[in-house]
């Protein structure tokens, strides 16, 4: 028997956060009576119901997705546009780890395994993330030492594990600039560089722990092998002692 929360996040219906707040807020059925206790353990025969919708133990799926500039990062859109789910062909319920902005290019991971988006996405797990973007303006040594020092986002300080000038050009008055970030808080790469008052003009992520784009164009993916996604667990653990 397994954790209420633990099977919900295993169907791939919603990260195991997301489903305490279900049972929390008594949005989740089991075998016909609803349970708002999160140490509740259910087995394989229990039927689960989470907002109203029955969910089944699925086979889980990991995929790399080079995603290209204007697609939604979501499973749908309200306003019809393109989505990263609508590049995959599968019968599994398939959803992305985080998000990319609109006009943000690269490297997002896509599952249906609640445990695996949390390891990815916390912060206290330490997985880093590659981006370079290209800015307006030429960004100084000194404005590149105070974005090490720490920047405060939304009352949560960032520092980046690291933030180098790759290149400037003077003639355009714009730089390219690598920075690697963990914690994953919206916009946070843009919100960034806007504390030193520079406009991201692109943005690229490049990786995601020691996995890349190799091998991959815009718009292409490749699955996760079983290797891999332990050597993501190996490597979340590792930094987490660290």
């Amino acid at each position: 028997m397994i954790r209420l929360q633990k099977a919900i996040a295993d169907s791939g219906f919603c990260s195991r956060r997301k489903a305490e707040e279900y049972i929390i807020n008594g949005k989740v059925i089991v075998n016909g009576e609803i349970v708002t206790e999160l140490g509740t353990k259910v087995n394989s025969s229990d039927e689960i119901m989470v907002d109203g919708n029955v969910i089944t133990k699925q086979d889980k799926e990991y995929y790399v997705f080079y995603k290209p500039r204007g697609i939604i990062c979501s499973t749908n859109d309200d306003k019809g546009r393109k989505t990263v789910v609508d590049f995959f062909d599968s019968n599994k319920r398939l959803y992305p780890v985080g998000r990319l902005d609109y006009d943000t290019t690269g490297i997002i991971f896509l599952t249906n395994d609640g445990e695996f988006t949390n390891m990815i996405l916390h912060p206290k797990n330490n997985i880093p993330k590659v981006y370079i973007a290209k800015l307006e303006g030429i960004i100084s040594g000194y404005e590149i030492n105070k974005i090490k020092s720490g920047v405060i986002i939304d009352g949560y300080k960032i520092i980046p594990d690291r933030v180098k000038l790759k290149s400037a050009d003077k003639k355009s008055n714009t730089c390219i600039v690598e920075i690697i970030v963990h914690d994953g808080k919206n916009h946070e790469v843009k919100k960034i560089f806007e504390s030193v008052r520079h406009n991201v003009i692109k943005l690229k992520r490049e990786s995601i722990g020691f996995i890349d784009l190799t091998g991959l164009k815009s718009g292409e993916y490749r699955k996760l092998t079983i290797k891999e996604v332990k050597q993501l667990y190996a490597y979340s653990n590792d930094k987490k002692r660290k």
